[in-house]
């Protein structure tokens, strides 16, 4: 509606009449509106009401709203293009609020991932040697920025895997040096047995002598010896023999006890305690006599044999 075509009642003021070019048509109802202008009062009748439907429904017609366009004044089209513009700040502010409110959720639910998907970024990161400084670090939810660490935490079952792992392999340490030290005790035991035995056996063969079987008696005290001490004694065994006979006499021996005093698997220094008996061709005997003797004994193949005797006051 423009001033000319304005009743001449609704005319009062230059300026106000203006004002009123750019009102919108679809106006039904008429109002009367009073204005205080210099001290006097100032009615003017305005088109100020619309209808049920027009205020409900929007415009659909494109050119009734160029139509209503085309009647605003610079003015009011200043006036529009402000609004429509705060209104565009406005949509943009909030598409960046959602925008800024998606990141943050898509950052703590990376921050939350499980430590599977931590280390294939890991993995990821260490393969990427060109990587910027920038993309080993995370960002978390408080808008820090932390070091993301190359290696990831293992998993548990890895840990209890090698929990296990550990230890069975004490676990088997631990049998196999019980196996291994049970095994030495029975060997060592039985090793000092047969040292102990062999030592009475020499001791008894070494001091029983019967002149009616001398080079039987000479004979075996050769066989169950070795080393120098063996070669010693037979040089001297015809000597030896040739004094029994003359001496006729018969002497008797018993170890009474017997100790191991150093030993390995081939060799050994037994302690032997010994007692004698001399019978005469008369068939008087003697007292017994009490000997100690030292006696080294050495391993050939299946047999211990006597290296060397010692008597021990």
């Amino acid at each position: 509606m423009r001033g000319d075509d304005m009743p001449a009642h609704w005319v009062g003021n230059g300026e106000l009449s203006r004002g009123f070019r750019g009102l919108p048509c679809g106006y039904r109802d008429v109002a009367a509106v009073t204005f205080a202008i210099g001290g006097t009062q100032l009615q003017i009748m305005t088109r100020g009401a619309r209808t049920q439907r027009d205020r409900e429904e929007p415009l659909r017609n494109s050119e009734y709203a160029e139509a209503d366009e085309a009647e605003l004044t610079p003015d009011q089209a200043a006036l529009l293009a402000e609004q429509a513009e705060a209104e565009v700040a406005e949509a943009e502010s909030a598409a960046m609020a959602a925008r800024t409110r998606a990141l943050r959720l898509r950052e703590q639910a990376a921050a939350s991932r499980p430590a599977e998907a931590a280390e294939v970024d890991a993995c990821k990161t260490a393969s990427d040697g060109g990587a910027s400084h920038a993309d080993m670090v995370a960002r978390q939810p408080n808008g820090r920025r932390l070091p993301r660490l190359g290696l990831a935490r293992p998993r548990p079952s890895i840990v209890a895997a090698a929990l296990a792992l550990a230890c069975t392999a004490v676990l088997v340490a631990a049998t196999g040096y019980f196996v291994w030290h049970q095994q030495k005790v029975l060997r060592e035991a039985h090793d000092r047995a047969e040292f102990t035995a062999a030592a009475r056996q020499v001791v008894v063969t070494l001091m029983s002598i019967d002149f009616n079987n001398a080079q039987g008696d000479v004979q075996r005290i050769v066989d169950n010896s070795t080393g120098a001490f063996r070669d010693d004694f037979q040089h001297a065994a015809e000597d030896f023999i040739k004094v029994a006979k003359d001496a006729k006499v018969t002497t008797a021996a018993t170890a009474n006890a017997a100790a191991v005093e150093s030993m390995t698997h081939d060799s050994a220094v037994v302690l032997v305690t010994a007692s004698s008996t001399v019978t005469n061709a008369a068939g008087a005997k003697d007292a017994p006599r009490t000997w100690r003797l030292s006696v080294d004994l050495q391993r050939e193949g299946d047999q211990i044999k006597m290296s060397k005797v010692e008597f021990v006051p």
